[in-house]
C-alpha cells in the first residue's frame, strides 16, 4: 500500500497502540508496522469504535452484560436455596452428635425431630415428581399422597416454622464469625457486638478485596501481553546480532588468522629456545656439582689425545682409500693379481709349514 495517501497523527497512534494491546488478540505489531501500513492501521481505528475494550462489538457486550446480570441473579438466587439446605442439613447434623448429650431438652429433640421429618418427605415428594408428566410406574408404588401422609401435625410443623429462622440465624451467624476469625485471627478474642459491627464490614473488605485481585489480574494478563511483544523483539534483535557476529566473523577471521598463528609460531620459537637454555643450565650445573677441575683437566687431556687418535686413523684411512682408489683404476686385471698373489701366499704358507714339520721331525 502506498504510504502517502493517509498518514496516523500523534494521538491517533497512541490510540491504535491501545487497540493492539487491549482489545485486539495478541499481536506483535510494532509501530513501524502500523506506519508502513497507513491503510490496514486506518481500518484497525474504524474497528475499535465498534468494539468494548474486551474486543466484542458494542451489540454483543450489550447482550453479555444483560446475559451476565440474569445469571448473576439466578446464581444468586440459587445460592441462597442451597445456602439455607445446608444450614438446615448441618442443623440435623450437629443434633445427631450432640443426642448424647443430656442438656437438650425435649423442645430441641421434638424441633428437629419435626424438622427432619418434614425435610424427608419433601425430598421424596421432589424425587417422585408430578404424576402427569411419569412415564413409567412410580417407585415401589408410591404416590405423592402417600408420602404426604407422612408429614408430621400441622401444630407441629407450624412450631418448629417459627423456630426456624432463630435456628438459622444463629447457625449463620456462627459461620459469619468464623468467616471473620479466618480472614483476621486477631478477632477470635474480641466481644460478640464487636465481631459482629465487624461482620457488617467484611462483605465490603471481601468485595474490596476481589476487585484488588481482579485488577491485579487485568494488570498480570497486560504485562504478559507486553512481555511477549518484548520476548518477539528480544528474539528479533538477537537473531539481528547473531547474524552480525556471524558476518564479521567471516570477513575478519582471515585477516587475522595469518597474523594469529605467525605471534603464535614466534611464542613457541621463543618458548622452545628458553626451555633448550634451561636445559643446558642444568646441565652445566650438574657437570659442576659433580666433576672436579682437577678431573675437568684429564678429561681434557684424555680427550685431546683421543681426538688426535682419531685424527691419524682417518689419515691413515684416507691413504688407504686412495690406493684402492688406484687399485680399482686397474679393474679385472687387479681382481685377478689379487687372487693370484692370495694363492701364492697361501702356498708359500703351507711351504713353511710342512718346512717346520720337516725339521721338527729332522731334530
Amino acid at each position: 500500500m502506498a504510504s502517502g495517501d493517509f498518514c496516523l497523527p500523534g494521538e491517533g497512534m497512541e490510540i491504535l497502540q491501545q487497540v493492539c494491546s487491549k482489545q485486539l488478540p495478541p499481536c506483535n505489531l510494532s509501530e513501524e508496522d502500523l506506519l508502513q501500513n497507513p491503510h490496514f492501521s486506518k481500518l484497525l481505528l474504524s474497528l475499535s469504535k465498534h468494539m468494548d475494550e474486551s474486543g466484542l462489538s458494542l451489540s454483543l457486550a450489550k447482550e453479555q452484560d444483560q446475559a451476565w446480570k440474569e445469571v448473576r441473579l439466578h446464581k444468586t438466587t440459587w445460592l441462597r436455596s442451597e445456602i439455607l439446605q445446608r444450614v438446615i442439613q448441618e442443623l440435623l447434623v450437629d443434633y445427631y452428635v450432640k443426642i448424647q448429650d443430656t442438656n437438650l431438652t425435649s423442645e430441641d429433640k421434638k424441633f428437629h425431630e419435626t424438622l427432619e421429618q418434614r425435610l424427608l418427605v419433601t425430598q421424596l415428594t421432589q424425587l417422585l415428581g408430578p404424576s402427569q408428566e411419569r412415564e413409567m410406574p412410580p417407585l415401589l408404588g408410591l404416590e405423592k399422597a402417600d408420602l404426604l401422609e407422612l408429614m408430621p401435625p400441622s401444630e407441629d410443623f407450624v412450631w418448629m416454622r417459627a423456630r426456624l429462622p432463630l435456628e438459622v440465624e444463629e447457625q449463620l451467624k456462627k459461620k459469619c464469625f468464623t468467616l471473620l476469625c479466618y480472614h483476621d485471627p486477631n478477632s477470635d478474642s474480641d466481644h460478640e457486638t464487636l465481631k459482629a459491627a465487624k461482620v457488617w464490614k467484611l462483605a465490603e473488605i471481601l468485595v474490596n478485596e476481589k476487585q484488588q485481585c481482579q485488577d491485579a489480574k487485568s494488570q498480570q494478563k497486560e504485562q504478559m501481553v507486553l512481555l511477549e511483544k518484548k520476548s518477539a523483539t528480544y528474539s528479533q534483535v538477537l537473531l539481528r546480532c547473531l547474524t552480525l557476529l556471524h558476518r564479521l566473523l567471516q570477513e575478519h577471521r582471515l585477516k587475522t588468522q595469518s597474523e594469529l598463528d605467525r605471534i603464535s609460531a614466534q611464542y613457541l620459537e621463543i618458548k622452545c629456545s628458553a626451555m633448550i637454555l634451561k636445559l643446558r643450565m642444568e646441565e652445566l650445573k650438574i657437570l659442576s656439582d659433580t666433576y672436579t677441575a682437577e678431573k675437568v683437566e684429564v678429561h681434557r687431556f684424555i680427550r685431546d689425545r683421543l681426538e688426535g687418535a682419531i685424527r691419524l686413523q682417518e689419515q691413515d684411512m684416507e691413504k688407504s682409500r686412495q690406493v684402492l682408489n688406484t687399485y680399482e683404476v686397474l679393474g679385472e686385471e687387479f681382481d685377478r693379481l689379487v687372487k693370484e698373489y692370495t694363492q701364492l701366499k697361501q702356498a708359500t704358507e703351507n711351504k713353511r709349514w710342512a718346512l717346520q714339520e720337516f725339521n721338527k721331525a729332522y731334530r
